[in-house]
């Protein structure tokens, strides 16, 4: 048996984490860890403050109270904290963000040319890379418009990638789509988290939480009501508003 003290910090750690939106409190009194390559499905009503906790995570909303520590670092609204959090922690958002009037090849190299510092040439090779991976190599030369919603969405993940972050947040990825469309996004996702990406997503998809979640989290109303694993999560939820939540919405 493994000494728990031998065990390695959490590579995301909440503490007590609280955010106000003028009157609103979104989050309130928040704590979560989160292992190195573990994948964390969030979910629960709209409203309970599943976007807020992972834009917090990568510094696009800043708490108030508590303490989030992300690869080693305590986040502050210090540029240098900023650069190293948006280094090391990746985010794929519900409505795609790419930039419209740059091809997907222009899209995913801009970041890795501006910040990392890469070469034209290395950060053509390393987009190409991941536009392999997310299955649409032929799409580089194309504009966003001329992608389905589903293509677009990989583009987006491919995107993150060539940061080569060590965290990957997904906020209601497959929202956006078509119903046809999210079967391609979730395969990608399922194919990253078998890599050991550490991952977060925040999604109402269950049945891809159910094949590749190691930790349930299900919120209501700014707080995290109860964690699990997803065996425990669906069979046997400890809240009853967990369970009217899964209940509505696998009977949807």
């Amino acid at each position: 048996m493994t000494d728990a003290r031998s065990a390695p910090p959490p590579v995301i750690s909440m503490r007590n984490v609280s955010k106000h939106f003028d009157d609103f409190q979104a989050l309130k009194d928040v704590s979560l860890d989160v292992a190195q390559g573990e994948r964390v499905v969030v979910c629960g009503p709209s409203g309970s403050g599943k976007s807020t906790l992972i834009r917090c995570i990568n510094r696009l909303e800043s708490h108030e109270a508590g303490e989030i520590i992300v690869d080693g670092m305590t986040l502050s609204d210090s540029k240098d904290s900023l650069e190293k959090i948006r280094g090391s922690v990746g985010m794929v958002f519900q409505q795609f963000n790419l930039f419209p009037h740059l091809t997907v090849l222009e899209n995913l190299t801009l970041g890795p040319r501006r910040v990392l510092g890469l070469s034209e040439e290395d950060a053509k090779a390393r987009a190409m890379t991941y536009l392999e991976r997310v299955q649409i190599p032929d799409q580089a030369a194309k504009f966003p418009r001329h992608l389905s919603g589903g293509q677009q969405q990989r583009v987006a993940i491919a995107r993150s990638l060539c940061m080569e972050p060590r965290i990957l947040l997904f906020d209601e990825p497959t929202s956006a789509l078509d119903p046809e469309m999210i079967a391609e996004v979730l395969e990608v996702m399922v194919e990253l988290a078998q890599s050991g990406m550490t991952m977060i997503v925040v999604t109402h998809e269950m049945g891809f939480a159910r094949r590749v979640a190691d930790k349930m989290v299900f919120m209501d109303k700014g707080e995290i009501v109860e964690t699990g694993t997803p065996d425990q999560f669906f069979t046997a939820p400890k809240s009853q508003r967990c369970a009217t939540f899964l209940e509505q919405i696998l009977n949807h």
